[in-house]
């Protein structure tokens, strides 16, 4: 592999990772845009839609576990939250994953828009904001139904889904801003055990690009959930809502134009 392509591989990988531990996502909001997009731009071979996903799907996994390793102290990490969505996520997750190999790469871009549309509206409503604590109540028979269908339609994409998961638990289930973020690295993890292992089984997980971005984890996602601890939640929220819109914006304007 082209050692520009190497360098560049990583700096993704920072800074999807750091956005990971920032704001509790796995990070494939930015880098699966990233990936798909910046290699062919600066003069290198473009990945496949599968391949991308496929990347995506093995660093979230080493991500969202440096993520949670930084959080692990701070008892914002609700049990309940992790136990209900986390069960169902994971095998929907992995059902996504493994079935994405029967889909063309125009239905997996597609699905992508789609997810990261509904996100981007969902941040548009009301929502907890205060900074709460990780006891509270929530209903756990729509928290686990909402998880099971964002793990089938993220394990598609590479995804483990916590774009989609942090603004379902801010609007529907209104769970304070810095739980959602702590619970949902967890989550994030669990899901991400299901979508990797579905990639894996597909065939199309490529080995080098996914080492780099793993190492590219391991470094950055404690660094961002230092900052993230750091930080008032509105300003959290607006950086989610920052990230969901410009990959919206991108994302559909390739697929309209």
């Amino acid at each position: 592999m082209d050692v520009g392509l190497i360098v560049l591989l990583f700096g993704i990988g920072l800074v999807g990772s750091m956005l990971s531990g920032l704001v509790g996502i796995g990070g494939s909001i930015i880098k699966y845009p990233m990936l798909m997009y910046i290699p062919p731009a600066l003069g290198f071979a473009a990945f496949t839609a599968q391949e991308v996903s496929a990347i995506s799907a093995i660093q979230v996994f080493f991500a969202t576990l440096a993520g949670m390793f930084a959080y692990r102290k701070d008892r914002l990490v609700n049990k309940d939250l992790v136990l209900y969505m986390g069960a169902t996520i994971v095998l929907g997750s992995f059902i996504g994953g493994y079935g994405s190999k029967f889909l063309p790469d125009a239905a997996i871009n597609m699905t992508y828009a789609i997810l990261a549309l509904a996100a981007a509206a969902m941040m548009m409503l009301p929502k907890s904001s205060e900074e709460g604590s990780s006891e509270f109540t929530f209903n756990k028979g729509l928290a686990a139904l909402l998880a099971a269908v964002i793990g089938i339609v993220s394990g598609i994409v590479g995804a483990a889904g916590a774009f989609i998961t942090v603004p379902v638990m801010l609007v529907v289930l209104k769970v304070p801003t810095r739980v959602a973020i702590a619970s949902s690295l967890a989550i994030t993890f669990i899901s991400s055990i299901g979508s990797t292992v579905g990639k894996l089984m597909g065939g199309h997980m490529l080995l080098l690009p996914s080492i780099i971005m793993v190492a590219a984890s391991f470094i950055a996602a404690p660094v961002g959930a230092v900052w993230s601890k750091r930080m008032h939640t509105k300003t959290l929220q607006w950086i989610l809502i920052i990230l969901i819109m410009a990959t919206v914006v991108k994302i559909w304007l390739d697929i309209i134009v």
